[in-house]
């Protein structure tokens, strides 16, 4: 992994800040996506000196961020050889965001969505190159409502947060449809209950209480789970696999729904609808 460039939201706490430091240390190049320049710039001071990591600063929970900071490192990086979307929100109230979208769905499954269409005209020039979704284990107990993406007609924290689950797992069955024979593969993976900020508010959007507590109390170190985030981005035995979900490090068959792929289909062609995007990619 030497000087090879690797993109990751979400990567100033929690599972994102250890997969940082671990994926530095293995002499990668990071180019961070943060919306806390101060924690940002922290990441920076602590990995491998003498690297040129960067980092760009986007609240994406909103497309016109997402799209920003997207233009801006496709600009700015020719190459990148792995993309881990890892940025994610729980909120124990629905909240809007200013697209009037809801806020997980906005946060957990279009900003993967819009983030990866802007920057793989990139990773397709680096092939053979990676795409990492976080999912969970949560999108076990989901349903995908496409008439209610919104969840206007019912709101839970942890029913909202498992349909963003789902979408991730979604998403990355019908992109690495579209991607094969590209030499650019697509895995998901639950990364573990993890001990983290996760469930906090963050300058006043998202924020679970309840699920907070539990993650403190229950949840295993970062450190820990950062290590199946990594070995999905980096391990050889990888090269080839594509399309999968992981629980952790092992290789997992996951819900019946997430497995459908004509809901895979259509909860794609809603999304461009929604961000107002489409991918320039084959097997459509």
């Amino acid at each position: 992994m030497l000087e090879k460039v690797v993109v990751l939201t979400g990567g100033t706490s929690g599972i994102g800040e250890a997969s940082a430091l671990q994926l530095a240390a293995m002499g990668v190049r990071l180019v961070l996506v943060a919306r806390d320049p101060q924690r940002a710039e922290s990441i920076l001071k602590r990995v491998k000196p003498g690297v040129k990591h960067t980092a760009h600063i986007a609240d994406l929970s909103l497309l016109a961020e997402t799209k920003r900071v997207g233009k801006e490192i496709a600009a700015a990086e020719p190459h990148i050889d792995v993309l881990i979307n890892n940025a994610g929100v729980m909120s124990a109230e629905r909240q809007l965001t200013a697209d009037g979208l809801e806020l997980t769905f906005s946060t957990n499954h279009l900003a993967y969505f819009v983030l990866t269409q802007a920057l793989l005209p990139r990773l397709l020039a680096s092939a053979p190159a990676r795409i990492i979704n976080t999912a969970s284990e949560v999108h076990r107990g989901a349903h995908l409502d496409l008439v209610d993406l919104q969840s206007e007609k019912r709101y839970s924290s942890y029913g909202v947060y498992g349909k963003s689950k789902l979408a991730n797992v979604l998403f990355t069955r019908e992109l690495a449809r579209r991607l094969a024979a590209t030499g650019v593969t697509v895995n998901c993976l639950h990364p573990g209950v993890v001990a983290s900020r996760f469930a906090q508010p963050r300058n006043g959007k998202g924020g679970d209480p309840a699920s907070a507590s539990y993650l403190a109390s229950q949840g295993i170190p970062p450190e820990k789970s950062a290590e199946a985030i990594v070995y999905l981005a980096t391990s050889p035995d990888l090269a080839q696999t594509t399309g999968q979900y992981f629980n952790q490090g092992q290789l997992s068959t996951p819900s019946e729904e997430a497995q459908d792929d004509t809901l895979a289909k259509k909860l794609w062609e809603k999304s461009e609808q929604l961000a107002g995007i489409h991918y320039e990619i084959g097997q459509e």
